[in-house]
């Protein structure tokens, strides 16, 4: 059991406008399932930071938010005391430079868009944790999933990622199933195409795994 599990979830939004935002298709429903599953099994606390969508989980600490630099402050808010940490959400990795406090009309808007980096959430979760804590990540690849998803694992300091193969026969966002690769320090498995639920099962049990080998290491090297 673990004391406090962080969760994050779901789209951020990045605004042009009061109208319009920058966004991708996450729903969320991955995380929803996280959540469900460490509440009800493996954790005594949950917290989950969630981006704007349709469904929120029950029975957590539940903190709303729309930009990714919302998301980051509150995902480092509760870091530091979370033993497991999954950064499910899909945050975006730009944002528009300004954001026009009234709505944009045609005539006024620029053939160009101009982007500025936003923080990067995991990276930097990487670098604070301690080796206690189990870090995992997810990543979304239209090609090379395994090769670009084991550079992230390293880049990152990750303990598991798990990587969203985004086909057309596995568009990943806004569907009830999902097939994933799970990457750790020792393997790599393929999934096979299951209910997003099914999936949080899967991942739950691969983070108490990777927990009962970080506690016998630490046993062995006392």
């Amino acid at each position: 059991m673990f004391d406090r599990v962080l969760i994050t979830s779901g789209p951020t939004r990045e605004p042009l406008d009061p109208v319009r935002f920058l966004g991708n298709r996450s729903s969320g429903l991955t995380g929803w399932h996280l959540a469900r599953v460490f509440s009800q099994k493996f954790a005594g606390e949950v917290v989950v930071v969630s981006g704007p969508v349709c469904r929120y989980p029950e029975g957590v600490t539940l903190i709303k938010v729309e930009t990714a630099r919302e998301m980051h402050a509150a995902v480092f808010r509760y870091f530091a005391n979370a033993g497991v940490v999954i950064m499910a959400a899909a945050v975006s990795d730009f944002r528009p430079e300004t954001a026009s406090p009234h709505k944009l009309k045609k005539a006024d808007c620029e053939s160009v868009l101009k982007l500025v980096p936003n923080p990067d959430i995991l990276y930097q979760a990487g670098k604070q944790r301690t080796p206690e804590q189990i870090l995992v990540g997810f990543a979304a690849e239209t090609r090379d999933a395994v090769a670009n998803g084991k550079l992230k694992f390293r880049q990152k300091n990750l303990d598991l990622l798990v990587v969203n193969e985004i086909t057309k026969d596995n568009p990943a966002f806004e569907v009830e199933s999902n097939q994933v690769f799970l990457i750790t320090a020792d393997e790599v498995v393929k999934l096979p195409r299951l209910k997003k639920s099914e999936l949080a099962e899967k991942i739950a049990d691969e983070v108490v795994r990777i927990n009962l080998r970080k506690n016998r290491s630490k046993d062995t090297d006392e």
